[in-house]
This record gives structure tokens, C-alpha cells and sequence, in this order.
């Protein structure tokens, strides 16, 4: 898997353009998610793509966090950030911890799967490291019913840390509507200590139907509902699938 530039060489501008206090409303819908499915209790959870850990930082204050993330780089901040939570380097559709847990999260990071393969060995993952009734929460940044691919969406933030300024411009656009991919290219100005440069980074993204996700979870094992996350910044991530292993489907991890 590629890495992006944000999550590599400009890995250092993640918690200035998206700062862990930004999380605390969307981490809170994640808390209750896991509340209403698994009770109250510092359940086990493992988030895979944790990415810098923002989300994270809220979750694991009220479970007993575990963090997978193909970055090293993401990882390294992850750590900073959050040093009680136990993280690991590797691919969500391969990584084995040799373990389970009560709850699997992945949340905007299961965007970069590509193809149907890519997410349902991410999906196999996941249920590897699930008890029995254990369960999935996955939070896509878009699925095709919400993102027809028609007209361009244009995105425009802008962030400071000290003496850095970030102006954040992101084109998102399906340069071909018969594959299952779409694409943003970001723009990035910053200011630094008063000097100004520009960065580009092209993320390439999947985008699936409602019905491609829930039959996939199913052929994994899963018993699967589908529900609406609030949208975040820009207006995308509305859709939350929660999945719960069948109790015949037992881990072989």
C-alpha cells in the first residue's frame, strides 16, 4: 500500500490541521456505539488504521485500547499521544496480533481499500481478532450513495499550531464512475516562522456501495446493521456499519 505524503514525510502536519481536540464530539457517538452494543466496562478494543491516534486519545480514557497502523510515522505521534495504548505496525488486511478483543474499530483509514478483495481481508482481520459475539464498527469517509461522482466537491480549511498556518484545499473527484475508486488532491500552504510553501498530495480512495459492505460482512460472519455517523468536517463520513460475529464463527486467531 502506498504511503500518502500526510502520513509519511508530512506526517508532522496531522495533529496541526487535525487536532486531537477536534475529536471529542465524533469520538463520543464511537463511545456510545460500543456502550450500546457492549455494555458498560473498559472493554478491549483494537482500532484498526488508527492513523495519529486523535480518535484514540478520546476512546482510551473508557476502554482498554490497542492500535494498528501501516505508518510509521502515524505511529510515532499515535505513541506520543497516547502512551498507555499498546501499537503495532502493520497492514489491517494482514496483521495478526495473535489475540482477541471485545470490539474491532476502523474508522475513516478502511477508505484506502481499494477492491473488494482489499476489504474483505481487512474484514477477515477483523473477525480473526473478534470473540465470539465480538463486534466490527467501521466508518468509511464515503460509500456511492453519498458521493455520486457527477460534480467535483471542493473542501477549504485552514488550521494553525504556533507559528504554523496550514490552508488546507482538497478537490475531490471520481475521474472514472465504472471503477471503485475516487480521488482527492490536496493543496497544502504553509506558513512557517513566516515563510510560505506549498505541498501537493494525491490520495486515492475507495467508494462502495451500502450493499457491497453488507454483503461482504456477512460472507464474513458477521450479523450487520447500518446506521448514520454525524458528518464531520467538510460534511462526509455518514455512514457507520456495525457488525457482530455469529457465535459459530469463532476466532482462529
Amino acid at each position: 500500500m502506498t504511503l500518502h505524503r500526510l502520513y509519511n514525510d508530512l506526517a508532522w502536519l496531522w495533529p496541526v490541521i487535525s487536532p486531537p481536540e477536534e475529536y471529542a464530539d465524533e469520538s463520543g457517538f464511537w463511545r456510545r456505539a460500543l456502550r450500546d452494543k457492549l455494555g458498560e466496562g473498559r472493554h478491549r478494543i483494537l482500532e484498526l488504521g488508527a492513523g495519529g491516534g486523535h480518535n484514540l486519545s478520546h476512546l482510551s480514557r473508557h476502554f482498554q485500547a490497542t492500535a494498528v497502523d501501516i505508518s510509521p510515522q502515524m505511529i510515532r505521534l499515535s505513541t506520543g499521544l497516547n502512551p498507555g495504548v499498546e501499537h503495532y505496525q502493520g497492514d489491517m488486511r494482514s496483521v495478526r496480533l495473535g489475540r482477541t478483543f471485545d470490539a474491532v474499530l476502523i474508522h475513516d483509514a478502511v477508505s484506502y481499500m481499494l477492491a473488494e478483495e482489499d476489504l474483505k481481508a481487512t474484514l477477515e482481520t477483523s473477525r480473526v481478532h473478534l470473540r465470539p459475539e465480538g463486534l466490527l464498527l467501521i466508518g468509511p469517509d464515503w460509500v456511492r450513495e453519498d458521493f455520486d461522482g457527477a460534480t467535483p466537491i471542493q473542501f477549504q480549511w485552514v488550521r494553525k499550531k504556533g507559528r504554523v498556518e496550514v490552508t488546507i484545499d482538497e478537490y475531490l473527484h471520481d475521474p472514472d464512475s465504472d471503477d471503485t475508486q475516487i480521488e482527492s488532491i490536496y493543496t497544502y500552504t504553509i506558513i512557517e516562522n513566516g515563510k510560505e510553501r506549498v505541498e501537493k498530495d494525491t490520495h486515492t480512495t475507495g467508494l462502495f456501495p451500502i450493499a457491497t459492505w453488507t454483503r461482504l460482512m456477512e460472507e464474513v460472519g458477521f450479523a450487520v446493521e447500518v446506521g448514520r455517523l454525524p458528518p464531520n468536517r467538510g460534511g462526509y463520513g455518514g455512514v457507520l456499519f456495525s457488525g457482530v460475529l455469529h457465535t459459530q464463527e469463532t476466532s482462529d486467531g
